[in-house]
């Protein structure tokens, strides 16, 4: 294959055979289980990156279902997302997500640089509960439940919520092991169709694990949960952070790994 061809027709990995179609990328029937909670905001400010700022000391935990999703098929996802600000533009921060479908793990990643890791995440509607749960090999790691469809949300409300940016951190290594990329990214989803919107009386139980640490932010509080139905575009993303970029610089304080990040916003 001559050079010039490698580069008209590379996308993704494997260059013959990608490992994912490009986009855009529709689902139909999205559903969402979102159970927001308060956490320990020390734990919080460990986590999120500069430049972005904490809001508020609160988690979203989802659990979702796409059952219809272009490329990417028939999966389920779990995982924890942060209320922040960007220079004065709320929206929420992606910090990790565990899922059980290859395609959309290795094109999240790629990409937008979204936080995947194989595991085993269900939703499923028992009786009168809808009920989440995620394994990360045979443990348990997280259960959330809900009072099944109590009370109708306004599904405008709730379309507008799903516009919101949301922010990723995207880190690709050098072939030295150094980093290669390193990117704050924003995104957003599109053409929303909220089918459903609705809420109940809601539980939340994570454990520990070392390689799927949901409970290193704890559940302190459960302050409200919906389960929303919709149809949507992902959008790709633009790079509103350039952590390498020339002026940026880091500093290591002390012997742990805290880094303090000096840079020009990007």
């Amino acid at each position: 294959m001559k050079h010039d061809t490698v580069r008209a027709t590379a996308f993704a990995m494997p260059l013959t055979n990608s490992a994912f179609p490009p986009g855009p990328y529709r689902f139909i029937n999205r559903e969402y289980f979102i159970i927001q909670y308060r956490t320990d905001p020390e734990a919080l400010r460990r986590i999120v990156p500069e430049p972005l700022a904490l809001t508020e000391p609160v988690v979203n935990y989802e659990f979702i279902r796409m059952p219809d999703s272009t490329g990417f098929g028939d999966y389920t996802e779990s995982g924890q997302v942060i209320p922040v600000s960007y220079q004065g533009q709320t929206g929420s921060f992606v910090h990790q997500m565990f899922l059980n479908d290859h395609p959309p793990i290795a094109g999240g990643r790629e990409l937008w640089g979204f936080p995947k890791k194989l595991a085993q995440p269900k939703l499923a509607v028992e009786t009168d509960t809808l009920v989440g749960t995620l394994n990360y090999g045979s443990v348990r790691i997280a259960t959330g439940t809900m009072g099944y469809k109590h009370r109708a949300l306004d599904t405008s409300v709730e379309a507008r919520k799903l516009a919101a940016p949301n922010f990723l951190l995207k880190i690709i290594p050098h072939v030295d092991g150094t980093a290669r990329i390193c990117e704050l990214v924003r995104f957003h989803l599109e053409d929303i169709t909220v089918k459903g919107a609705w809420t109940g009386p809601a539980a939340l139980d994570l454990c520990s694990h070392a390689l799927a640490p949901v409970a290193e932010l704890p559940v302190l509080q459960v302050l409200s949960a919906k389960h929303v139905v919709a149809d949507l575009t992902l959008g790709l993303g633009t790079v509103v952070h350039d952590y390498l970029a020339p002026g940026a610089t880091l500093r290591r304080r002390g012997t742990g790994s805290e880094i303090l990040i000096e840079a020009n916003a990007g």
